[in-house]
């Protein structure tokens, strides 16, 4: 069986907000972390199609949280 494992950083002004908002939509092979400016994801799962889907609605989910938290902060 394939394993599939990776992790998304990407850099954020508020990464504990952010990473909240993100936290509650993942699913159970996802993990959500804020460190140092950056929000941190793993991501796995044994299913190539799946992967890729759950990484196109993480990627929707964080543009909008990006969002959603700069807004709060003002």
């Amino acid at each position: 069986m394939i394993r599939i494992d990776g992790t998304i950083r990407t850099a954020h002004s508020h990464p504990v907000c952010v990473a909240g908002a993100i936290r509650a939509d993942n699913l159970s092979r996802m993990r959500t972390t804020a460190e140092e400016g950056h929000v941190m994801t793993e991501i796995n799962g044994t299913k190539m199609r799946s992967v890729i889907a759950s990484v196109d609605d993480y990627l929707m989910n964080l543009t909008i949280a990006e969002e959603v938290c700069c807004y709060a902060s003002h």
